[in-house]
């Protein structure tokens, strides 16, 4: 229900632009984002199938999960705002000044991601080879970095990239799954 909301987020903030053209100032560099948080929510549900596999559930791995799907919702949140009078109406001028807060809250997700996987057991966590904690690494480092650098090439070249890697790890990782 809480990824329903999240994407819903993502749907209702992106339709915005349809709805009032010209009074909300796009910045594509926010609209990936959009678009890399829905890969990651669609790729979040599919991996959530597995869930079914678990015989015996506890409190405690179920209110994980729920700590760790709410962190979508956040990011999802946090690129559609309720109000943006305070950033002159400008995505890219918001983006900028919650940069810090967007990144490490998506750092979070990818060390949130480790135990998620290893909730649903051992092999399922090796079924996913050793790119698995490389790319969650790399991913949680990069985040570190983005806070801290407020370059906008940089931060062009990483949601490009994240994008990109993200279709190609879902495209080999599931099509020939499902």
């Amino acid at each position: 229900m809480i990824l329903s909301l999240s994407v819903a987020v993502l749907l209702r903030g992106t339709v915005r632009f349809v709805q009032h053209p010209g009074r909300l100032k796009i910045y594509w560099v926010h609209l990936a984002w959009v678009f890399y948080l829905f890969l990651l929510l669609l790729h979040f549900w599919w991996w959530e199938i597995y869930l079914r596999t678990i015989q015996q559930w506890y409190f405690t791995e179920y209110f994980f999960v729920i700590m760790y799907i709410l962190l979508f919702y956040i990011l999802a949140s946090m690129l559609y705002p309720d109000d943006l009078r305070d950033h002159k109406e400008d995505f890219q001028v918001y983006f900028y000044s919650r940069k810090k807060w967007f990144f490490a809250i998506l750092a979070s997700t990818y060390l949130f991601d480790f135990v998620d996987t290893l909730i649903k057991g051992e092999a399922y966590y090796r079924h996913y080879t050793w790119e698995y904690p490389v790319r969650n690494m790399t991913h949680f480092i990069l985040c570190l970095v983005a806070i801290r650098v407020n370059n906008k090439r940089f931060q062009e070249v990483l949601v490009v990239g994240f994008i990109l890697y993200e279709l190609l790890y879902i495209f080999r990782l599931f099509l020939k799954e499902g």
